[in-house]
């Protein structure tokens, strides 16, 4: 049994740094079903005016289901392009990315789409919620474009905002809403496909430290109720809050490290970057 599933009940599962090693390095074979996420040696290339940048080159992670993972590195370093590739909205142009048991570093642009609105539920750090419109309404409106019935739909973003602690709020609009509680509504209309992975991406970036802090805690508890949650930031103390962190600089894997190795380091006077 891998370590990610000998994790006791309540809590976030975390592989083994053997066990990542090992899947990444086996290229061509489809992952087992515990592995939500592999990269085998991505490499993204932009011609930029006839000068070639080299975003990633050659990036290997492997994410299990409901591992908490942050992604942390300095601009430049090829954090937001890795995301737009585990979010299915790039392509690299070397490499495989295995996504819940697909290759999707091969599909075409509707193929990917079709994949994105399935498996992925993003988060962003502007809410990009409808200003008149309340919260259920906001909630609702991807399902809206899935054709999902109306009995459906309210069911299920209900349920959805009862998971980020809104159950009360649900005919609250935006302006009625702290920049917490318009947040939790974000991250609620992301979990109402019922997505394999939550991807978020500098969650926080809008918020102060305090409603930072509470919107970590809801991570955290959904991860707790088997939520894959994929973070990307540039804050060392929001990317403590996941269970683990991987670090890239210039294109490639810096350190991939369990919170409290990464935690230890900064406390030392480590560089995050």
């Amino acid at each position: 049994m891998s370590a990610a599933t000998d994790a006791p009940a309540g809590e976030i599962a975390i592989s083994a740094t053997g066990e990542r090693k090992a899947v990444t390095a086996s290229a061509g074979t489809s992952p087992s079903s515990e592995w939500i996420i592999v990269t085998r040696g991505i490499a993204r290339n932009y011609d930029m005016g006839g000068e070639i940048v080299r975003a990633l080159r050659g990036v290997d992670i492997a994410v299990m289901r409901n591992e908490y993972v942050a992604i942390m590195g300095p601009s430049g370093s090829g954090k937001s392009t890795l995301m737009n590739m585990i979010g299915c909205l790039d392509t690299p142009n070397e490499g495989e990315y295995w996504l819940n048991g697909q290759l999707v570093s091969t599909m075409t642009d509707d193929e990917l789409a079709r994949v994105r609105n399935k498996e992925i539920g993003f988060v962003f750090q502007t809410f990009n919620l409808l200003p008149r419109a309340t919260a259920l309404a906001n909630v609702e409106l991807p399902l809206v474009y899935a054709g999902v019935p109306a009995a459906e739909r309210r069911e299920r973003a209900m349920e959805a905002l009862t998971r980020v602690q809104l159950g009360e709020r649900v005919h609250h609009k935006p302006n009625e809403l702290s920049g917490g509680q318009r947040q939790r509504v974000a991250i609620a209309r992301a979990l109402v496909n019922r997505p394999s992975i939550l991807l978020a991406d500098e969650p926080t970036g809008n918020l102060d430290s305090t409603t930072s802090e509470e919107i970590m805690r809801v991570f955290e508890e959904l991860a707790q109720r088997g939520q894959t949650v994929i973070m990307v930031t540039h804050e060392p103390d929001i990317a403590s809050h996941a269970r683990r962190v991987v670090v890239l600089r210039d294109g490639v894997v810096s350190s991939d490290e369990r919170k409290e190795q990464f935690v230890a380091r900064i406390a030392q006077g480590g560089k995050t970057h």
